[in-house]
């Protein structure tokens, strides 16, 4: 307590006077003083303050300012504020900043030190300069990771000419950034993530253009540089441009380098790369040392396409055992993925969740979900197929092996696709009865395999041309599962095979209704719009299915075929080219367009076509018949004797091809094979009364003393045709088979309409004359008949049994000095000649 000190009553207390009431500061009655409003409201209140300053004041007066000493007050309009205290200064606190008054100068600013006085303002701010070193390798910096992003976007778009320049001109510009850094004497902030991103871009463009030389040197730059990290795992790559190359045991070499740099921990990342060592062994034919790496990673990391190869090869050792085990090895793999439909069943409960189940049904991930569910499917499947006739002693008890496997795994839902892909086998072999037998077993069992099993019954009995079990088993299919596109075109076809086209059309639209991709329904729609001559709605679907078929030579054909029917010619031959460049080789085609030309009068096209016809398909009568008429037509009959022979070959009881063969020696002016061959012609058919005519004009002709026997031999001959002639007029016949002219009669070559429902490769009979039945084009037929009508290229006119040639007259030749005998016999027959026209 003795070093406590206590306040005497002697000393001045320094807190006294706050509680000390002044009458001058109470504000409770200033809203009634007249003076203090009167201020206010004038400019009396808002004088400048006085420069003189005011005394410190006693305590009497007023208590100190808690400011410095010298601190000029603020005025008021009630006069100065008393000061407490006593007169000495008090110590500074806290308030008061260093520096700082309050009684400084108004507006001036927080200088201490004067310095605004001594120096100035401050000057203005730089501008960054661009052309600065620092500044262009930012500006580098940036510019390479821009072309390095185009390149990879080029690259993704398959534009991978314009991705490789991107590449090329960021290591070029990567190379300029190195340079100014070493300008700068900055290699130490070398940005090498930059260099690594640009020689691996490149390298990547390099073997996407198939450079692979230059990706390997690439490859090799980046391997080589012990500063990037991992960089040995590139190695890979480099295996797999040796793999493209066949260089398949470079590429093992490499493959095993890399995965010694990769450490175990990265269990994924080896078993891809061992797989690769696998499938290199494989090309190799080594399927021992193949085994060796499959067999490691069903054990480490299972896979479907690990397991499927596993069973190859086995299957290429014939090892039963192994293939068996390998096939239950490859049951057991498991997808890592709930690949389960039913957790995307939309709730009827929940709202929010089935809005959700919408968005995500769709979704990327989704889409690799399915993607791996089809791949093990078809694998399962394939293995199947491969294994069933090895592993038994017959196909069917190895696939009954395989199905029973499928039904003890995860994968039973397979069990029943297995023994429809079974059926199918069957069809393969041509075994058409266990086909059906094991279709038929599917009638009773779940409605999905049911349908399946029932379309492709109907499908099988439609190929046997049985309608009407086809069209049962259609009806079984329909009624299982009607929204299946393929059980609804099965029941469309059964009804236009019975030709009942309206029915077919519904149910083509409706199998269109349920898959609007069903190229098969929209195809038979337009058959069956044709049928019904609604050309337009034919041409419409046709056009649809183009759009998704554009290279189907069939579609193509049906639209140039419409477009021939509607009389649309530019466009059918513009249809028409484009299915020759699909198939230039189809001779129906060739001939079709070689029919338009000669419709439109270009012979010398038509005969280009109709040739390249014949050169491709040179058994066809009816090209043969035009061509043979071509060159007739163009007095060129020597060449068209080589047609004829040939049409008397096809046709060896045509008497008329052998005709057409003498007259064209004949009128090419080789008498002597001419007669020879219609020696050679009576010989086969003795009472042909036109091959006797010509007989007897040719001996006629020569002066050969045969012309008499021919002569009889005609006689009797036309005798014999007139009895029966007769005899055909007084029975039920109307008429003889020649005056007749039906189909298949000898005096005319009969070209039926062509069925062009089918595609290019059909069964259409191209008519080599311009023949389109039912077209309505109006284009006559050619004829060539071994009677007296004489040949031309009209219509064919009533049988003169006067003698004619039977390819036609001759065209008259250019008058010359010279006279033919017998037009002067003509001219001057029946004149006497005067002695003034004698010679002397």
């Amino acid at each position: 307590m003795e070093h406590v000190h206590l306040a005497g009553e002697d000393e001045d207390d320094i807190y006294g006077g706050f509680n000390d009431y002044n009458a001058t500061l109470d504000t409770g009655e200033l809203e009634q003083d007249s003076a203090f409003q009167h201020a206010v409201r004038t400019s009396h209140g808002r004088r400048p303050p006085p420069t003189a300053k005011i005394p410190i004041g006693t305590a009497g007066i007023g208590r100190l300012g808690t400011a410095a000493q010298g601190r000029v007050g603020m005025p008021s309009s009630m006069g100065a504020r008393p000061v407490t205290g006593s007169t000495e200064a008090r110590p500074m606190t806290a308030v008061r900043a260093a520096g700082y008054t309050s009684a400084g100068a108004r507006g001036a600013g927080f200088d201490p030190m004067n310095q605004a006085t001594s120096q100035g303002p401050a000057p203005p701010l730089e501008t960054m300069s661009q052309d600065s070193p620092e500044e262009k390798v930012k500006l580098l910096e940036k510019k390479v990771n821009e072309l390095i992003e185009q390149s990879c976007i080029s690259n993704s778009k398959g534009d991978y000419s314009a991705a490789l320049d991107k590449a090329k001109e960021a290591g070029r510009q990567e190379r300029a950034l190195v340079r100014e850094r070493e300008k700068l004497n900055a290699q130490d902030q070398a940005n090498l993530d930059l260099t690594y991103s640009v020689l691996f871009n490149l390298a990547n463009q390099y073997s996407a253009n198939e450079m692979y030389q230059e990706a390997l040197n690439t490859y090799q730059v980046i391997v080589k540089n012990k500063m990037f990290n991992n960089a040995g795992r590139l190695k890979v790559n480099m295996g797999n441009i040796y793999f493209k190359q066949k260089n398949f045991p470079k590429a093992i070499k490499l493959y095993r380098m890399a995965l010694d740099q990769v450490p175990n921990t990265h269990k994924e990342m080896r078993s891809k790369i061992m797989q690769n060592i696998g499938i290199v062994f494989v090309k190799m034919g080594q399927y021992t040392d193949a085994i060796t790496s499959f067999e490691h990673i069903m054990q480490e990391q299972p896979d479907y396409k690990t397991g499927f190869n596993l069973i190859l090869c086995y299957y290429a050792l014939n090892d039963k055992d192994k293939m068996k085990k390998s096939f239950q090895k490859l049951l057991t793999v498991d997808l890592k993925g709930d690949t389960d439909d039913e957790k995307y069943t939309a709730s009827v409960d929940d709202k929010q969740h089935t809005l959700i189940l919408e968005v995500i049904k769709n979704d990327s991930l989704r889409k690799i979900e399915r993607q791996k569910k089809e791949g093990m499917e078809r694998c399962i499947k394939t293995a199947a197929k491969i294994i069933s006739p090895s592993i038994e002693q017959s196909f069917a008890t190895g696939y009954d092996w395989c199905i029973d496997q499928v039904k003890s795994s995860a994968y039973m839902e397979l069990s029943h696709d297995l023994e429809i892909d079974k059926a199918t086998m069957y069809m393969k072999q041509k075994d058409f009865h266990l086909a059906i037998e094991t279709l038929k077993s599917f009638e009773k069992k779940d409605t999905k395999v049911a349908s399946t099993a029932a379309t492709n019954l109907s499908f099988l009995y439609f190929l046997e041309n049985d309608v009407s079990q086809a069209g049962k088993y259609a009806d079984m299919a329909v009624n299982k599962n009607r929204y299946n596109p393929s059980a609804l075109v099965n029941k469309g076809n059964c009804l236009y095979a019975s030709k009942d086209f309206e029915k077919a059309k519904d149910y083509y639209k409706e199998a269109l209704q349920n898959d609007s991709s069903c190229v098969e329904a929209l195809y038979n729609l337009g058959l069956a719009n044709k049928k019904l001559a609604r050309l337009d709605d034919s041409l419409d679907c046709f056009y649809k299915l183009h759009a998704i078929l554009k290279t189907n030579p069939q579609v193509v054909f049906q639209i140039a075929d419409i477009h021939d029917q509607m009389d649309s010619t530019a466009e059918a031959t513009e249809w028409f080219m484009q299915v020759l460049s699909l198939v230039p080789t189809d001779p129906q085609i060739l001939a079709r367009v070689g029919e338009i030309f000669d419709n439109e009068g270009d012979k010398s096209q038509a005969f280009q076509y109709h040739f390249d016809s014949y050169r491709y398909f040179p058994s066809n009568i009816e090209i043969i018949e035009w061509l043979g008429a071509y060159y007739i037509d163009t007095q060129f009959c020597e060449k068209a004797i080589h047609y004829f022979e040939r049409a008397a070959i096809i046709q060896p009881n045509q008497i008329k091809w052998q005709l057409m063969v003498a007259s064209c020696h004949r009128r090419s002016g080789n008498y002597q094979q001419a007669l020879d061959t219609y020696k050679s012609i009576h010989r086969k058919f003795p009472d042909n009364v036109e091959c006797l005519k010509f007989l007897v004009r040719l001996c006629s002709d020569l002066g050969l003393s045969e012309a008499q026997d021919y002569a009889t031999k005609l006689k009797k001959a036309e005798k014999a045709k007139e009895l029966k002639e007769q005899r055909a007029n007084s029975g039920t016949r109307r008429g003889s088979g020649r005056n007749r002219q039906g189909p298949g009669s000898a005096g005319s070559v009969t070209i039926a309409g062509s069925d062009r429902d089918s595609g290019s490769g059909g069964s259409r009979k191209s008519s080599a004359v311009g023949i389109r039945g039912g077209s309505g084009s109006g284009r006559k037929k050619m004829t060539f008949d071994e009677s007296d009508q004489p040949y031309q290229t009209t219509a064919k006119a009533d049988i003169d049994v006067s003698y004619s040639d039977p390819l036609g007259p001759q065209v008259e030749r250019p008058k010359t000095a010279a006279r033919r005998r017998d037009q002067a016999e003509d001219e001057f027959g029946d004149e006497e000649l005067g002695d003034d026209l004698l010679p002397e």
